[in-house]
């Protein structure tokens, strides 16, 4: 099974542009998404650790769809801290994350978690040590992990990665020597295919924003390619995610339809936002909900 969505939904440019410029009342963003996905990463889990009381709302808000799932991303002091810290620091903070994530866990929402890694992460016994506690912390819940470095796609890395029982995430990133292979083996029961964006110009200029890295429109030659690559994924895996992470005004959304209407061979139900806001979309989707008069 393939579940497409976008990574984080709390987003200012996404307003008018993907919900609606006048909201009704009760609105939120997470069940209004889940209309159209089958699930979602959350992003706010890097930059704060989660709280419980959000996970029972978010899993009570897509009551209504036994389909979705949710992919949360571990903490930054889990990947991008210099150190762990010592050894009861780091599982006073797992017991902090698993906590927060524990109503999505009960209900049988939660797909995975996101262990993703900077390009400065390299493969070797440090980094293989840190995985390791990072499995111990956070087992038996499966575990995705994302590293940017191509060390990490040797024989060896593979290996290692498959032995402390992560699945591999595909990535998409702009091209460079040292970013990840297109391909690299199976090494768990979850594909994941995250599409960052190919904005070379941004993704590489020193003090470029989260915003100008992740600006980027995939085209329809680009979007092909990536639908028969999620394809080739999920023939490998058990259950498999495709995540788009190029969120910039709403691009994220626009691009997962699209795939959704490549993988499914049909149109897919859109909200009229979005459509305004990428013409183009006309040709995927069947627009549900109030369109604009003018």
């Amino acid at each position: 099974m393939i579940r497409v969505g976008p990574a984080g939904w709390s987003y200012a440019d996404w307003e008018g542009r993907v919900y609606p410029a006048h909201k009704p009342p009760g609105f939120h963003a997470l069940p209004f998404l889940a209309r159209y996905f089958e699930g979602i990463e959350v992003d706010s889990s890097f930059y704060a650790m989660p709280r419980k009381e959000h996970a029972q709302r978010w899993a009570t808000l897509v009551a209504q769809h036994p389909r979705f799932r949710f992919w949360m991303k571990l903490h930054r002091d889990f990947t991008h801290a210099p150190h762990e810290g010592t050894e009861e620091e780091l599982q006073e903070r797992g017991r902090v994350y698993r906590e927060g994530i524990e109503p999505l866990v009960r209900a049988r929402r939660l797909e995975a978690l996101l262990a993703q890694f900077p390009v400065s992460f390299l493969f070797g016994k440090t980094e293989v040590r840190r995985l390791g506690r990072l499995r111990a912390l956070f087992d038996p819940l499966p575990l995705v992990l994302e590293v940017r470095h191509a060390s990490w796609f040797t024989p060896p890395a593979i290996d290692t990665i498959r032995g402390l029982g992560y699945s591999l995430a595909h990535v998409d990133l702009p091209p460079a020597w040292n970013h990840p292979p297109e391909w690299h083996p199976a090494t768990g029961p979850i594909g994941y295919l995250r599409l960052h964006g190919r904005n070379t110009t941004q993704w590489f200029r020193e003090g470029a924003e989260r915003d100008d890295r992740y600006d980027y429109l995939y085209g329809p030659s680009e979007l092909e390619a990536l639908a028969r690559r999620a394809t080739r994924i999920a023939a490998e895996h058990d259950s498999t995610a495709v995540v788009t992470n190029n969120h910039f005004s709403g691009q994220a959304v626009a691009n997962a339809l699209e795939i959704l209407h490549l993988l499914r061979g049909e149109p897919v139900p859109a909200p009229p936002e979005i459509v305004e806001a990428f013409p183009r979309l006309r040709s995927a989707v069947r627009i549900e909900g109030q369109q604009p008069l003018f």
